[in-house]
């Protein structure tokens, strides 16, 4: 190995296999120096730097995020490799260090900013990104929710972290680790321990060991509808005081606790750090008072069914609408913020139209007999839980596009917050009109065709106004 004379103006010769010494002169250099508030560990070990990413699976296509890149060990293994790889450092001197080392590589990013506030929408276009990291100590809880509670658009992540915080990632019941946090994260996200690692591989050494975790979307894996706000209040009842039994903490409305115990299958002695993640949930779908936590749609409704002009011809049930693809009517609702952001919700997969695709704010058919106006109202409050005044935008003709529906699109304004059905909404975001156009542009298939009609029918009307 050659010694670095000047570590200031000698970036292009690290390439993440310096010893200590080296490393130190290195960070001499930049003018940093490793803060403990900040977790400034730095990864300093070529092989183990490669082990990491090879469990990321890059591919020439892929779009990566890299969390605290630091002196770029992993970076160096992964630039080159991938079409776009964005390098999230908070740390000034050390972006600056960064953008020198790999000024000649087109494809690698650097942004100075913290990663708690990383804005993960603009990244949906890409239909899917890989996230790997070391991530510091004190903030990887905050970190880990920016990047991985729904909606995300990251799809495999490789995150080393404290092993203590680790070890609640993958707990299993029964275990002192298991938690809040494990349920959280495992609702989500399939988890697996790579490896484990002892301080030697950084520098400054850690005070404790780190583990290197795998985590895959779950998706629809094994996973019914549930109600997120439900589920995350059951388990703040249930773990706000671990060890003392459920029948004490945990709210079963009208059914008397032995019933409610009976009908989930679980002991009514059951604690919560007992239960496993299927159970949680069970109680979290049975205690969903929502009434369209189970029947997205029903397929008695009654429909008005139109001719070429709109006008009523007759009526019939949901399911020959559809299936005769008869001409009916339905209503679409765009709900913006005060920044003019467009909420977006994704359909639930148990939709039998456009499942898992997402869509307007609110969207829906007209019932026998009713008009618009106050279907756009009933959409908003069944499918949002919100009140608001509507206004009418314009009327889409039948097509393919809509399905055979005269829609009429309506705008409404709102800031949140929502409450969603779960049978017919999986989740949902703001996201700005610039986002979605270049998302609906460069993905249309990840929307329902309905809102494509009426976003583009939007747009055009914006244009003239």
């Amino acid at each position: 190995m050659n010694e670095i004379e000047d570590p200031a103006n000698s970036h292009e010769m690290y390439d993440g296999v310096y010893g200590k010494s080296e490393v130190t002169r290195l960070l001499r250099g930049i003018g940093v120096a490793p803060r403990k508030s900040m977790g400034q560990n730095f990864l300093i070990e070529r092989a183990v730097a490669e082990s990491i990413v090879s469990e990321l699976d890059p591919q020439e296509q892929d779009v990566v995020i890299e969390i605290g890149p630091g002196i770029g060990a992993l970076t160096h293994c992964l630039a080159g490799r991938v079409r776009r790889l964005i390098l999230v450092e908070f740390d000034q001197k050390m972006a600056g260090f960064l953008k020198d080392r790999f000024a000649g590589d087109s494809s690698v990013e650097v942004w100075h900013m913290d990663a708690v506030h990383f804005d993960l929408r603009p990244f949906f276009k890409e239909g899917g990104v890989k996230v790997i990291g070391n991530l510091p100590y004190s903030c990887a809880g905050e970190i880990m929710r920016r990047f991985l509670d729904p909606p995300s658009p990251v799809n495999l992540a490789i995150m080393m972290l404290q092993k203590e915080v680790a070890n609640r990632l993958i707990a299993i019941p029964r275990t002192k680790p298991y938690g809040r946090l494990t349920l959280l994260t495992q609702v989500g996200w399939k988890v697996d321990k790579i490896t484990t690692l002892p301080p030697d591989p950084f520098y400054p050494r850690p005070a404790v060991d780190s583990t290197v975790l795998r985590l895959r979307a779950r998706g629809h894996d094994g996973i019914e509808p549930f109600s997120r706000k439900v589920f995350d209040r059951l388990l703040r009842c249930g773990f706000a005081q671990r060890r003392k039994q459920l029948k004490r903490q945990l709210p079963t409305g009208e059914v008397g606790w032995s019933e409610f115990c009976e009908v989930l299958g679980i002991s009514q002695t059951a604690r919560a750090e007992e239960l496993s993640l299927d159970s949680w949930l069970a109680m979290s779908r049975f205690l969903d008072s929502g009434p369209l936590k189970d029947t997205p749609q029903s397929d008695d409704e009654m429909f008005d069914v139109v001719d070429d002009d709109n006008v009523v011809i007759g009526q019939g049930t949901r399911s020959e609408v559809h299936k005769r693809g008869l001409q009916h009517r339905a209503v679409h609702v765009f709900v913006f913020n005060s920044l003019n952001e467009l909420y977006l919700q994704k359909r639930s997969n148990l939709k039998d139209s456009a499942p898992s695709l997402w869509g307007s704010s609110a969207s829906g058919h007209l019932d026998a007999g009713e008009n618009y106006q106050s279907a756009a109202s009933r959409e908003l409050g069944e499918e949002l839980g919100v009140n608001a005044d509507v206004q009418e935008v314009g009327n889409l003709k039948a097509c393919e596009a809509t399905g055979a529906e005269f829609v009429r699109l309506f705008r409404a304004e709102h800031g949140g917050a929502f409450e969603s059905p779960c049978s017919e909404v999986e989740t949902g975001m703001f996201m700005s009109t610039v986002d979605i156009a270049r998302w609906v542009e460069r993905r249309p298939q990840d929307f329902a065709p309905g809102f494509v009609a009426c976003w583009n029918y939007y747009c055009a009307q914006i244009g003239k106004s």
